[in-house]
């Protein structure tokens, strides 16, 4: 009976040669996504491959685009609050602290907002972020056949939506933050419940690092696959947990300090290899971190104004607005015309949950501005993935664009 080189190949001495050398094949071209479900609804990679392997991957973003910058010329600076929160809608507040941060430095408040204001945008911040690391940790895992996990930290996810939405009254775009301050203070008792939300998720990350940390399947899914070197990460322009990862120590909060970050201690967490599993790593890190953050606000909150004392900026009291010609007048004009800008040009950076998100505002003088860019990092981290897909297989294409955190939102160019 001969052997099966010998069946495929009709040549006696075929045990000699080398099957995948000598076997006609051809590259394949093949769709993944937009409807495969680890390509978050609108990202189309076209890939070219080998067998399993990936030689090429054409990654599309797909048409989850607004407009932000375009429409943010046509709004008043105040209407474009509920733009920002539709860039990264996973923590929006950081989005909507960094514009506001770029609009006061035109207007020349940086420093003199109220420090109970920033203490709050700190907070919201902060709780922004753990969301966005609860949401892409929890979604890498599952979408590796962890599904607990990501139940666990869904859950812990809900948690501080409630929250937010006490603050914001809204659950995911909060157009919260305002020009010089924010829109309203915390309800009473609101930093009780924080504590104690803050007291649970620390069970449910040792819950999940007790499935994940040590799981032979999900290391094996994890380590070294997507690696990034730290000289192609700071040549690629790389921020946040990605870079982080790959042993850049930079992080907004500590090396451009802005706001009251300077006053809190927390330490910021770097890795060594570049792979998913140093990803992933670093953003739990970061939850601890953001955990230890918001801890020292809570004890530290002073009590005082939520807005800056600024007519440019801040609207009349509601009483004075009703019962006064001048408060109202100013109410209108507010509203209607927008807050006036100084001509000029702005640029302000934050850390945001996938890294450094800046936004560069052109004034002109009138209530709407003439130019606002967002420098979004998931737009940045998202031109990475062809070349670190390349040379893994398919399936190894989930977990790296699943760490890369690729938001959609942000995507806007």
């Amino acid at each position: 009976m001969p052997d099966l080189k010998t069946l495929v190949l009709g040549r006696k001495d075929a045990q000699d040669l080398d099957t995948e050398t000598e076997l006609p094949h051809e590259l394949m071209t093949v769709n993944m996504g937009p409807s495969h479900p680890a390509m978050h609804g609108t990202v189309r990679i076209v890939l070219t491959v080998d067998g399993e392997k990936v030689v090429k991957g054409d990654v599309q973003p797909g048409y989850l685009h607004r407009c932000f910058e375009k429409e943010s010329e046509y709004a008043t600076y105040t209407q474009i609050f509920p733009y920002t929160d539709r860039l990264n809608y996973v923590s929006p507040m950081i989005n909507n602290v960094g514009y506001a941060m770029a609009v006061e430095k035109l207007l020349g408040l940086t420093g003199k907002l109220p420090r109970r204001a920033e203490y709050i945008r700190v907070i919201v911040s902060e709780v922004s972020r753990v969301t966005d690391h609860l949401t892409c940790v929890g979604a890498s895992a599952m979408e590796l056949g962890a599904f607990g996990p990501f139940l666990f930290f869904l859950k812990a996810r809900e948690w501080l939506y409630g929250l937010l939405e006490k603050v914001s009254g809204a659950r995911l775009t909060h157009s919260y933050v305002r020009v010089g301050g924010v829109n309203k203070d915390l309800p009473d008792g609101w930093t009780g419940e924080l504590a104690l939300t803050l007291e649970q998720i620390d069970g449910v990350i040792v819950e999940v690092e007790g499935l994940l940390n040590g799981n032979r399947i999900f290391r094996d899914r994890m380590a070294g696959i997507g690696k990034m070197t730290r000289e192609d990460a700071i040549r690629w322009g790389q921020t946040g947990p990605i870079a982080r990862a790959c042993g850049v120590d930079y992080d907004v909060r500590r090396d451009h300090p802005y706001s009251v970050y300077p006053e809190f201690e927390f330490d910021v967490p770097v890795g060594t290899t570049g792979d998913c599993f140093d990803r992933y790593l670093v953003r739990v890190e970061e939850i601890k971190q953001s955990i230890r953050i918001l801890r020292q606000a809570i004890a530290k909150i002073p009590d005082g104004p939520i807005m800056v004392d600024d007519p440019r900026v801040a609207l009349p009291p509601k009483h004075e607005a009703y019962n006064t010609i001048e408060a109202m007048i100013r109410h209108f004009k507010h509203i209607v015309d927008g807050i006036k800008v100084p001509a000029g040009e702005g640029y302000s950076f934050v850390e945001g949950g996938n890294g450094e998100l800046g936004f560069f505002v052109v004034a002109d003088g009138t209530g709407r501005p003439y130019k606002c860019y967002c420098r979004s990092p998931s737009f940045v981290h998202l031109s990475t993935s062809e070349t670190l897909i390349t040379g893994h297989f398919i399936a190894d294409v989930v977990p790296i664009f699943g760490m890369i955190n690729m938001i959609g939102g942000e995507c806007d160019k």
